[in-house]
């Protein structure tokens, strides 16, 4: 299982029985993490923790938000149980055309990445594999540091956050964005770290306020 997930996200495709099924287009892997329920499950591998393009923090949500989730599954309720006002409801709004995606992933790989921004982002992953360079804390705190995938990941989401507040190129902005939900899985923090209760966003907030853009 472990090697049919790896090679999927990987190589995009999977094999079965000595023949290989290349995925669709916008197949992509999503995974929760529960952080109550412990039981049943285990730690995914680094190797493939490192894979995920980014790991992005959902907590509660707002008050309003929720009460309008109460809303939304009353009326479905009611809906169900009318028949008729089910069959008015039938009517679903249109998907959004696969080409529009592909439009989208064309105009965000146009997205412009300065030198500078470039050299930004891997000092940024650089810094978790140097932590005594910078400063005191970060040396304690961090046992493994980030592959390059999480160097490609950034410039990747950077150029994403770029092109969704309607910008051509990336500034120092788009990098610290996201940089948490690139990084805060790939780091591996030292015991001392997880006995001072210090969390991956912590580091990487250390990482940002330590590391310039030159």
């Amino acid at each position: 299982v472990q090697s049919a997930l790896l090679e999927a996200m990987e190589e995009r495709q999977v094999t079965v029985a000595g023949k290989t099924h290349k995925m669709a287009p916008l197949f992509m892997v999503m995974a929760t993490q529960n952080p109550v329920e412990q039981e049943g499950t285990y730690p995914l591998p680094e190797a493939q923790m490192d894979r995920f393009l980014m790991h992005v923090m959902i907590t509660y949500p707002p008050v309003e938000d929720e009460v309008k989730v109460i809303q939304l599954v009353r009326s479905e309720e009611a809906a169900a149980a009318n028949e008729s006002a089910k069959k008015d409801n039938t009517a679903k709004p249109p998907a959004i055309p696969q080409q529009s995606v592909f439009h989208a992933r064309r105009e965000i790989v146009g997205i412009h990445v300065s030198d500078a921004m470039a050299r930004y982002m891997a000092d940024l992953v650089n810094a978790t594999r140097i932590p005594a360079s910078f400063g005191e804390d970060l040396p304690r705190w961090i046992e493994i540091g980030a592959s390059p995938r999480a160097s490609l990941a950034l410039d990747k989401c950077a150029r994403t956050h770029a092109w969704l507040n309607g910008r051509d190129y990336v500034d120092p902005l788009d990098a610290r964005a996201i940089v948490a939900d690139v990084m805060r899985h790939r780091l591996g923090l030292s015991y001392e770290a997880q006995g001072e209760g210090v969390t991956p966003d912590q580091v990487v907030d250390e990482i940002v306020k330590q590391v310039a853009l030159t």
